[in-house]
Formats: structure tokens, C-alpha cells, sequence
């Protein structure tokens, strides 16, 4: 074995003296002399292991252990199983060496954060759920395995393309919710960030440029903004500091893209903070309201932009007031008043609470939160990746505050309905449910419900779950005892399905052939047979297409997929010329992009039916059989969940000209209506710039026009072009393009 030489011996010591540095002053001789021995063991462990930078791989536990000290606050037992994190993955020591060497402790959570061996696909799963698992006992092990993640994004420009998407995807998809959801505001913008930086490259660069061309003009409104409020709290003797910080460009990005909206049309770019410094002996929301009430005084707020999360803090611990105000220049600014204690608990979440000692109440959010995931992990036979959706469902929602009839609160996410409160007061109550009564108002069993309503379900003895509940099924638990009511339904469902899939194939006179079924997996954007038959035994899949489906896969061939025969026959026939091509389709080499081509190779490829991508497009490929790969838009929704959880059958995709096919595309127009208006719309369309339209509908209420459009295009840039050509049509004043070709 290769060890390193005395310059990469000298890097390591300086890299480890940097951390005792920002340590040495927390701990006593004896915890110091508990991470030296970890530092040294794990030190002699990776000793001629490097990363794929090239730079030592010890360096990189210790770049963990750093932000795990600083950044999170932790003791020296999560820093040593930060130092050792790796070993069991990486060497030939077990975790039954750590604990003989460290304790069970720290065994424990390096267990916890080990990685498991297996299937693929499947594998960030299973870790995920192995890591909440462990969470269930010790808070300590997501805490590191964040703190692992944000060092391995730091370092993410040694990676090749396709890995720096694959990595990023699982990041916004995951690893950015767990941190929002434990309260790691710094860490989970960081992550962001960067993961925006890596996945959108040229979208990232066009942002950040945006807010650096207007950096001298906004640094101007703030000091005119702040300056009558800094006077006024001196001038009221009240102790604080009033800073500014700005969007993050992934925030920014993520508002342009939901709402359809420009960079100078996003108001809350810039938002001013103000930390008190609180007085002993007056509660500290009561400080918060007072400073509220002199910002207002100097400003008009916008009386629908006031949040209290003093009164009832967000279920990650956070509290603060935010208050919307017109400043100068006739601009909305966003003002947030806090303390000193609540600002360190905005930014560093979990591990400030024990700083502060103030954590009773943060433990049972936490403990509410943990039991949803327990109930959730007591299904030892769900599926990993039903069980990775529900899971993300819970990680970014805002809580609300429901009442029960007798007066007890029940905190749910936002955007919850009467059947997930009817689940979570009992399984019962839900399997029964009809309806409720919600501030003594008679609602349907999927009504959505508001914070502070109070709820009275009702059931019925004959109700049976059903799986049209999952449509408005929001919390994990809810949707996790609606599936467990259908599991002894599952292999009805999976024979009858069976059943009809093979069915259908007889009757277009296809081979029910490994091939076959592959295609229509493919087709469906499905994981397997098993979930293909699922959904045809539950009605979910129309398959009276099947000979365009399976036809679609050698377009430029004469031979279809069921003309294919597998009989040993001479080389020079035909038919097994043929089948050698589709059995052994050109190597598909994941480390250069996908070239997309009008005229496809033994590789084929397939547009998203969620997203419609279109040439020109920024485009990442999902592989979905060795010689098939269905093409999605980067930012689509789908792409962020296979990026987690199929992250190997991801791959680069990039487009060649494209002459002569075009795309079905949608158009959706907003303005004001005039006389002549839709006669100057489809002038545009159909005589400036030559396109086909499939459909056209126009709509006027009270002077407000609508227009819905679908369009061939032959790119982007064509579309870019019509989309610019229309908006400088007098009248029209949004035009933004619809993803869901769905009429």
C-alpha cells in the first residue's frame, strides 16, 4: 500500500492544528485527548487514501468535525464520530473496533452513518432510513451527516458533470429539507447554493450577475431605508444592530420559475434585520412588538405581510416577527425583529436550543416530528421510494394549529386535509371518516384545513379507505395508512393487473418478452413490472395503444419489437441481425452527454410527458432501460426525486440542430383587452413566425384577457423569439409557457 509523503504528512498536521484552534478553547484535557486519538486512529486508517481532488481523504473528516464544532455546537463525542465517519466504509475496521476503541456512543452513531452495501437504486433509501433509524435515539447522527454533505459540496468541483448534477439533485431533494427542518438556516442556504451552482450552472450565473448590476443601487435604498429607523431606536435607548441580507440567488431563481415572474419583479430581494439585544426582566417578545411598533410608525406596512412566529414559533424552533413595508422609492422591503437568542437559533437551529438551555419546548416539536418518522419505519415492507416521497412531504411544510372538539391542539403541515386529521387522532377514526365539522360547519373529507379550526370528525361504520384518498392525502402518516389498508389488496391487484397487461399485448399481437414489458415501464415513467401491473389492476394505466407504444422503440427500423424472433438462425438472415442490435445496444458512456438527434441510434430516447422538454432546452437524461432514456427538463420535479434515488441512470443530455420535427407547446397570455388583440396575437403566431397551432383559446372577464395556446415549436430559441415578439404587444402583459399539455 502507496503511504503519503512527507509534504501531504505536513498538509494533514496543518489541516488538524486549523481545527484544534477553533476547539481547543471549549474542551478540558480530557475530551481533547479524546479527538487526538480519534484524529490519530482515523489518520493511520485512511493513510494513502485520496480524494478524487487528490488531496488527502483524512482532510475531509476533518473539514466535517470543523463544521460540526463551529456551525452546529457540538460536543466532543459527535466530533470524534465525525472524525471517524468514514473508516468503517472506507477500511477494514468494523464498527465492533470503534466501539472497543471509543465507546458505544460514538459506535453508534457511526454506524448510523455508514453507509449500506446492496442494490443501487435503492441504496440512498436505505441509508436515509437507516440514518432516521438511528435518529430515533440520537438527533446527533443528522446533525453529522448534514455537516458531511455541506463539506462534500464545498468540494464538488473535482467531480465530472454528471456526478456534480447527481449529487446537487440529491441535495435540494433531501438534504436541504432536513436542514430546513431542523432550523440550520445558514447550513441549508449554503446547500442551496452551491447545489444551484452545480446543477444550473449558466441559470446561477445570470442571477448572481443581476444582483451585482444592482448592488450600488441597493446598497443606496438600504442606508436610506435604515438610517430614520437606527434614530429612532437610539433615540428610544434600545440596545441593537440593524443589518440587511439578500435573497439567496436560489431563492430568487426558484420565485422566477414558480410564479412566472422577472428579476425587477421580485419585491423581497432584500430584507433588513433587526437584533435586540434583549433587557433582563422583560419577556422578549414584548421588546420585539415595541420595536415593531416604531418601524411602523416610520413605515406603512402591507397589513397582509405581518407574521408572528414569537407567539407561535415554527416547528423547527424558529421565532421572529416579519413585517412588509413600503420604504423609499416606492419599494416593498421585508423588516425581521429579533433577539440575540432567537437570531442564533434562526441561524443554527437544533444545537443553538442546548446552547441556550432553553429546549423543552423545541424537544417536543422535535419528538412530534421524530414519532411521524417512527410510524413511518414500522412498516418494514414499504416501498423505499413511497417511502422516501411521504417522507420529503413532512420536511418542508409550515405547521398549522388545529383543535379538537374538546380543546386539545393537533399541530399538522400546511395544506392538510380532514382525512390526515382524522388519522392522526386514530387509524380508526380515519379508516371511518365521512366528513367533519369544522367550526360547526359540515365540510367533505378532503376539505383543506385553515390554522386555528377547530374539528369535529364524523365517521360511518360502513366507510372503507379508499385509494382516491391518496389524491388529497397529504402527511405521510395518512398516505401510510391508506397504502396499509390496500396491502392485503396488493396481490389482487398485481394479478389482475397481469391479467390485463397481457391481455392487451395478445390482442396487438405483441411477445410478452422481457423487451416488451421494459418499454411500456419506460413509457409509463414506472420502477418495475410489479408497480406496471399495480397500477393496470387499479385502473390507473390506458393501455389501448400498446402497438404505437412498443412500435415507438426502432422508429427508423422496418421490424417491430413483435417481429422480433429469438430462434438460433444464420448469421445472414434478417430477422437475428435485427435482434443483435436491440439485444446489444451501442455502450452507452455516462461520462460525456447524451447527443440528442433528430434521427435516433440503437439507444433511443423519449420526451417527459411531466415536463415537455423541448430542443434547446437545458436537459438531463433519467436511463430507464440499458438502451431507452426518457429526457426531462433540469428543473423538473420528477428529476429531483430520481436524483436521490436513482442517481446512477442519471446522465447528461445535450441537443444537436433540430430542423425538422416540432413539439406540442403551450402558451398562456394575460393582459388587458382591446379592440383587435387576438387578430394581433395569431398574426404573430401563425404569419411572423411561421408556427402551427394546434389549439386556440382566447377568454375576457371585466376587461382582464386570457389566452391558451398550443403550439408546434421547433426550439427554444424559436420559442424564446415568439414569446419576446408577444409581449410587446400592446395590452399583453405576461406570457409565460405551461409545462402540462393537458387540456
Amino acid at each position: 500500500m502507496q503511504h503519503f509523503n512527507q509534504a501531504e504528512i505536513r498538509q494533514i498536521e496543518d489541516r488538524y492544528q486549523d481545527f484544534l484552534k477553533v476547539i481547543k478553547s471549549k474542551f478540558d484535557e480530557e475530551r481533547l485527548a479524546r479527538i487526538e486519538k480519534a484524529f490519530r486512529f482515523a489518520n493511520a486508517a485512511h493513510d494513502g487514501i485520496k480524494r478524487r481532488s487528490g488531496e488527502p481523504y483524512i482532510i475531509h473528516p476533518i473539514a466535517v468535525a470543523r463544521i460540526v464544532a463551529k456551525d452546529l455546537g457540538l460536543g466532543a463525542t459527535s466530533i470524534c464520530a465525525s472524525i471517524l465517519h468514514d473508516v468503517v466504509e472506507d477500511t477494514e475496521y468494523s464498527v465492533s473496533d470503534i466501539e472497543n476503541m471509543f465507546g458505544p456512543r460514538v459506535a453508534r452513531i457511526v454506524d448510523g452513518l455508514t453507509k449500506l452495501s446492496g442494490d443501487f437504486d435503492s441504496r440512498q433509501v436505505l441509508t436515509l432510513k437507516k440514518i432516521l433509524m438511528t435518529l430515533s435515539d440520537d438527533v446527533r447522527v443528522i446533525l453529522i451527516k448534514i455537516a458531511d454533505r455541506l463539506h462534500n459540496m464545498q468540494t464538488l468541483d473535482s467531480m465530472p458533470v454528471n456526478k456534480k448534477i447527481k449529487i446537487a439533485g440529491e441535495t435540494l431533494y433531501l438534504y436541504v429539507p432536513l436542514a430546513h427542518r431542523l432550523g440550520l438556516y445558514a447550513i441549508k442556504s449554503e446547500l442551496e447554493e452551491l447545489s444551484f451552482k452545480h446543477k444550473h450552472p449558466e441559470e446561477y450565473k445570470k442571477t448572481l450577475y443581476m444582483l451585482h448590476n444592482q448592488e450600488e443601487k441597493r446598497n443606496y435604498l438600504v442606508n436610506e431605508f435604515i438610517r430614520p429607523i437606527q434614530e429612532k431606536l437610539e433615540t428610544e435607548q434600545i440596545d441593537s444592530i440593524v443589518s440587511h441580507r439578500l435573497k439567496s440567488t436560489w431563492s430568487i431563481w426558484q420565485k422566477m420559475q414558480k410564479k412566472g415572474v422577472t428579476f425587477n419583479e421580485i419585491y423581497d430581494i432584500l430584507a433588513v434585520r433587526i437584533v435586540i439585544k434583549a433587557k433582563p426582566g422583560i419577556s422578549e417578545k414584548r421588546q420585539c412588538f415595541d420595536v415593531l411598533s416604531l418601524v411602523t410608525d416610520i413605515y406603512k406596512p402591507r397589513p397582509d405581510r405581518i407574521r408572528d412566529w414569537i407567539t407561535m414559533p415554527k416547528a423547527n424552533g424558529y421565532e421572529s416577527l416579519h413585517v412588509t413595508v413600503m420604504g423609499p422609492q416606492g419599494k416593498w422591503v421585508e423588516v425581521q425583529i429579533r433577539t440575540e437568542r432567537m437570531d442564533e437559533v434562526a441561524e443554527h437551529g437544533f444545537a443553538a436550543h442546548y446552547r441556550y438551555k432553553d429546549i423543552s419546548t423545541f424537544e417536543n416539536e422535535l419528538e412530534t416530528w421524530m414519532e411521524r418518522i417512527r410510524e413511518h419505519l414500522r412498516s418494514p415492507d414499504s416501498d423505499a421510494f413511497e417511502f422516501l416521497d411521504d417522507f420529503k412531504l413532512n420536511l418542508y411544510a409550515t405547521e398549522i394549529n388545529l383543535f379538537t372538539p374538546k380543546g386539545d391542539m393537533v399541530s399538522l403541515p400546511q395544506g392538510s386535509t380532514v382525512i390526515d386529521f382524522a388519522y392522526d387522532i386514530h387509524t380508526d377514526l380515519g379508516n371511518k371518516c365521512i366528513g367533519a365539522k369544522i367550526n360547526f360547519r359540515l365540510v367533505p373529507i378532503n376539505h383543506p384545513l385553515e390554522n386555528g379550526d377547530q374539528i369535529e370528525i364524523l365517521t360511518s361504520e360502513k366507510q372503507i379507505p379508499k385509494m382516491e384518498w391518496l389524491k388529497f392525502a397529504t402527511t405521510a402518516k395518512s398516505r401510510s395508512k391508506i397504502k396499509d389498508a390496500f396491502k392485503l389488496e396488493k396481490k389482487k391487484h398485481l394479478d389482475k393487473g397481469r391479467e390485463i397487461v397481457e391481455e392487451a399485448m395478445k390482442a396487438a399481437k405483441a411477445p410478452i418478452t422481457s423487451n416488451n414489458l421494459k418499454k411500456l415501464i419506460a413509457h409509463f415513467n414506472l420502477n418495475n413490472k410489479e408497480q406496471l401491473y399495480s397500477e393496470a389492476g387499479m385502473g390507473f394505466l390506458k393501455l389501448n395503444n400498446i402497438d404505437e407504444i412498443l412500435g415507438k422503440k426502432s422508429p427508423n427500423k422496418l421490424v417491430k419489437y413483435w417481429n422480433i424472433t429469438f430462434n438460433r438462425k444464420k448469421k445472414e438472415e434478417p430477422a437475428l441481425q435485427e435482434e443483435e442490435v436491440l439485444s446489444n445496444p451501442k455502450r452507452l458512456d455516462k461520462g460525456k452527454p447524451f447527443l440528442l438527434k433528430e434521427a435516433q441510434d440503437e439507444i433511443t430516447y423519449s420526451l417527459a410527458k411531466c415536463c415537455n422538454p423541448i430542443p434547446g432546452d437545458q436537459v438531463i437524461g433519467y436511463l430507464s432501460t440499458d438502451d431507452h432514456i426518457i429526457i426531462h427538463k433540469t428543473g423538473c420535479r420528477e428529476v429531483e426525486k430520481f436524483l436521490s434515488s436513482h442517481g446512477n441512470k442519471i446522465i447528461t443530455a445535450e441537443w444537436t440542430r433540430f430542423k425538422k420535427q416540432s413539439y406540442l407547446t403551450r402558451l398562456r397570455l394575460e393582459g388587458f383587452d382591446r379592440m383587435g388583440i387576438v387578430n394581433e396575437v395569431t398574426n404573430v403566431i401563425s404569419k411572423q413566425h411561421s408556427i402551427n397551432m394546434r389549439s386556440v383559446k382566447f377568454d375576457t372577464h371585466e376587461g382582464i384577457f386570457n389566452g391558451d395556446m398550443f403550439l408546434y415549436i421547433h426550439n427554444a430559441e424559436d420559442l424564446h423569439s415568439l414569446i419576446s415578439r408577444l409581449e410587446k404587444i400592446k395590452g399583453i402583459d405576461l406570457v409565460t409557457r405551461d409545462e402540462n399539455l393537458n387540456d
